[in-house]
């Protein structure tokens, strides 16, 4: 339980006083809040507060602003880099209240929608106005956009339509001292001097709190075919990737399994596996465009040796089960006790990372069990070691393990987050992948919108 002082009694009592029934205390605050997907070092806030719009965020960011009392912004908590999670003397400041799809605009292909909509909500409202919203991930129903926006998500389409930044014609956000800054701009073409929106995107709500976005649509899949691969090595998957882009088919996922990844997956699954175990990779593509282009384009690659086995899902139920393999990644939490890695390298550098990583893991963790997976079409990288493999899996050695592999990650020109984020698991090793004029860079701005402080202190920049 968290010790409250005379003058946090205080400034809470105010708290209640000033924002009544949206300010929840003490055991009122739900568990969810107090930590993210991750787990990590969950912590009951000072307080929760939950604003319903835009004027009321702004308040509330101006009184803590004005009281010096950090503020750390709440989406869906289902981040992967502790950038959420709140401490003992912080006010946790939740946008669930903040949503709901405002606008869809049909000329314009756009969609204008607040903080607090999930994932899962602008997909269904961009399909139900004849379009579709392309960031997709697991946490698609529970994520809120916010969340996406203010850690630049990546997911699965990334290889065709970039990261969320690539989606974001606007947005409206509050800073520290409660100004409400409008970018709302929804035309492609605005060139009016800085663009401030990208400041916000990626800044995991360090220089404002994000509220309302205007989104760019595409237009809905025409004929998309699900198809699962088995491959011989690394560079194959490389030029089977080229081999599919050169048969002008678009490719919406290029996921690549390793042997490690594919045959624990299929040992969770209830079915069994599509294609057999004994491979060294795997790869699930999506693709859109003439199916006579697939096929012939497999032919080829199987002639050439490219791959060895393969399975194109002749439904949508097939298709679901094949990404049910990949997917596999939701239960990391109840069935491994992750050391989850999530990083960039130049994509004919991967595979080559790969074995050295292991080397190296296995030459100080004799035993280590590890992962491997990643949409390597935008060069990412999921490498995911298993605690329980693992002699002693204490905070010490998990932290010893991120230091080699960052270490390793810097040394070829890597980045240390290539879609999760930095919060709190990434900021120590941040030097890795950004270079110190950069860093100072990146204060300064933080200290020019934030000069006191109080926006959720310690995430991203140490």
């Amino acid at each position: 339980m968290n010790s409250v002082s005379i003058e946090d009694t205080a400034f809470l009592a105010a708290l209640v006083d000033t924002f009544g029934d949206s300010v929840l205390l003490g055991e009122a605050i739900p568990e969810s809040c107090q930590s993210d997907w991750t787990g990590h070092a969950p912590c009951r806030p000072l307080a929760l507060v939950r604003p319903a719009t835009t004027q009321e965020v702004s308040r509330v960011l101006r009184f803590c602003n004005e009281h010096r009392r950090t503020v750390v912004p709440q989406g869906g908590m289902t981040g992967l880099a502790g950038g959420a999670v709140p401490s003992a003397d912080s006010i946790a400041l939740s946008l669930a209240r903040l949503s709901g799809v405002e606008s869809v605009d049909r000329d314009a292909a756009t969609l204008t929608v607040r903080a607090g909509t999930t994932l899962q909500a602008v997909q269904d409202a961009a399909e139900e106005a004849g379009f579709r919203y392309p960031v997709d991930f697991g946490a698609r129903g529970s994520c809120h956009i916010g969340g996406t926006l203010s850690t630049n998500a990546g997911g699965h389409g990334v290889i065709r339509h970039g990261m969320t930044r690539d989606q974001v014609l606007g947005i409206e956000v509050v800073l520290a001292d409660g100004r409400v800054l409008d970018l709302m701009n929804s035309m492609i073409k605005n060139n009016t001097g800085y663009d401030l929106k990208h400041c916000f995107i990626g800044a995991e709500g360090t220089l404002g709190v994000i509220t309302r976005a205007v989104l760019r649509l595409s237009p809905p899949q025409s004929d998309t075919h699900t198809l699962l691969c088995a491959l011989p090595d690394y560079p194959s998957a490389v030029s089977f990737m080229h081999r599919l882009r050169r048969a002008k088919l678009a490719l919406e996922a290029y996921e690549v399994m390793w042997q490690d990844f594919y045959t624990m997956s299929c040992g969770w699954q209830t079915k069994q596996p599509p294609l057999p175990t004994n491979y060294p990779l795997y790869v699930l593509c999506e693709a859109e465009g003439s199916a006579n282009h697939l096929e012939l384009a497999l032919e080829e690659a199987l002639s050439a040796g490219e791959v060895a086995d393969a399975v194109l899902a002749s439904s949508t139920t097939q298709a679901r089960e094949l990404w049910a393999i990949r997917e596999a990644t939701a239960e990391f939490p109840i069935k491994l006790a992750p050391i989850n890695f999530d990083i960039s390298l130049s994509i004919p550098d991967i595979g080559n990372f790969v074995e050295a990583a292991e080397a190296m893991l296995h030459k100080h963790w004799m035993g280590v069990r590890i992962v491997n997976f990643g949409h390597i079409g935008d060069s990412n990288l999921h490498l995911t070691v298993d605690g329980h493999s693992l002699t002693e899996d204490t905070p010490q050695t998990r932290h010893a393990i991120e230091a080699e592999v960052y270490q390793l990650v810097g040394e070829r020109g890597g980045s240390i987050s290539a879609e999760h984020g930095i919060g709190l698991l990434k900021r120590d090793f941040l030097h890795h992948s950004v270079h110190p004029d950069t860093l100072e860079v990146m204060r300064t701005l933080k200290n020019a919108l934030d000069p006191n402080g109080t926006l959720n202190p310690g995430k991203l920049l140490s």
